[in-house]
């Protein structure tokens, strides 16, 4: 099953501020949406708050040690990362996207297939960062749109990094 982490950040990284995304863009709001339909969605508590409710047409699963209680059939919570993904892996997805927030970023870039990060063409003040992008990743393609632009890396295997 491909992990794969999805964020919109900043120019300068910033994903959140005070619980929330620092700017609004349809567009971008748009491409996740489409990319992420139909797929589980993994995300921890934070993030889980600040959406008010759950994104629809996808299984939303939020890290917690509190169990998270939700009438919806498509809310599941688990104690880990590691729980959340082992579950994916017995639903038979074919693929899984980590959406934040930055404690689940930083944990999940560490062996995570693929990032898709949208790009703000603008800076923004901001408490809640994504990890630095480290020599493991080779970005493969872009695209570019008005205000943001779509970046996809996909995790150099061992082999190529030699």
């Amino acid at each position: 099953m491909e992990k794969i982490i999805i964020a919109a950040v900043s120019k300068n990284f910033v994903i959140g501020k005070d619980g929330k995304i620092p700017w609004y863009n349809k567009k971008e709001l748009e491409h996740f949406k489409k990319t992420t339909l139909g797929f589980p969605v993994i995300m921890g508590r934070i993030t889980w708050e600040s959406l008010q409710k759950p994104l629809s047409g996808r299984t939303n699963i939020i890290i917690s040690r509190k169990k998270i209680k939700s009438e919806q059939s498509n809310v599941l919570s688990f104690s880990s990362l590691k729980k959340a993904i082992e579950h994916c892996e017995r639903c038979s997805k074919d693929k899984c996207f980590i959406i934040g927030g930055e404690k689940v970023f930083e944990t999940a870039i560490k062996f995570a297939d693929k990032l898709i990060l949208s790009i703000v063409n603008k800076e923004y003040s901001g408490d809640k960062f994504f990890p630095k992008i480290s020599k493991n990743w080779k970005e493969i393609d872009i695209k570019n749109f008005d205000e943001f632009s779509v970046h996809t890396y996909i995790r150099i295997k061992e082999k190529e990094e030699k």
